[in-house]
């Protein structure tokens, strides 16, 4: 596959991902009487993954994220020269399924637009539990580490291949459960700027000032379990690049 066609999937993939996961959280969450609730956006974060993973995985290795793009090419699964084409892609997806939430949420006759709208992430008075820059910041980073290690394990050529996909899909849905109170999880920077983007088109430029954290934060810890993970690499093994799919390219 060329750069082009894997970043074009990237591109696709991410726009799920966001479209999705937020999506189910605007739309979805809070519905009156049968709203699917913080458990339910979870799963739809985890779904929107593991869907992707067998539809593009073979394509682009579907990273849907910066940092999981960062954490591989640390870890020797990626090659640096491709970072930029797929994290523009990334962000290109994520911002156009935010304003796809925007225009359908619209719809309704009782939605406003607010600082806080759109599932978007945040610290103080963007957080859904009001909790502190440092608390999100360490939460950000954590759960990124941990996810970027279960991607580099579950991926790794020794791991069963067909299992990849549950494994990554149900570590975010983890992630999601035990951290959107504190930033409505981000843990993925283009998933963060969507809806930063969006709301700032719309008057509310609240997020876009937090942005760099949720840039920060998870590209550190994707860093770290690159780093991590090496320790368990076969001595003197020559890295390679494989893919989320379990392919090795």
């Amino acid at each position: 596959m060329t750069l082009m066609q894997r970043s074009t999937a990237e591109l696709i993939g991410t726009f799920w991902l966001v479209l999705g996961g937020c999506g189910s959280a605007v739309l979805a969450a809070a519905f009156p009487e049968v709203g699917i609730g913080l458990l339910g956006v979870s799963f739809a974060f985890g779904l929107t993954v593991l869907t992707m993973v067998y539809a593009i995985g073979h394509i682009s290795g579907c990273h849907l994220n910066p940092a999981v793009s960062v954490g591989l090419a640390v870890g020797g699964r990626f090659a640096w020269s491709d970072l930029p084409a797929y994290i523009i892609a990334q962000v290109i997806g994520a911002t156009l399924a935010a304003f796809l939430i925007w225009f359908i949420a619209a719809g309704a006759p009782d939605f406003s637009l607010s600082a806080n709208a759109l599932a978007v992430n945040g610290y103080g008075e963007l957080s859904p539990g009001k909790y502190t820059l440092a608390a999100g910041f360490v939460t950000e980073v954590v759960m990124t580490m941990m996810f970027l290690l279960i991607i580099l394990g579950a991926t790794d050529k020794r791991a069963p291949a067909a299992s990849a996909g549950i494994a990554i899909g149900l570590a975010l849905t983890l992630i999601h459960l035990i951290s959107i109170p504190v930033t409505n999880t981000s843990v993925n920077p283009a998933r963060s700027t969507g809806p930063a983007i969006a709301l700032m088109t719309g008057g509310y430029g609240q997020a876009l000032g937090q942005l760099w954290m949720f840039w920060l934060a998870p590209i550190i810890g994707a860093g770290l379990a690159g780093v991590i993970y090496k320790v368990f690499a076969v001595a003197g093994e020559p890295p390679e690049i494989e893919k989320l799919g379990g392919k090795v390219a």
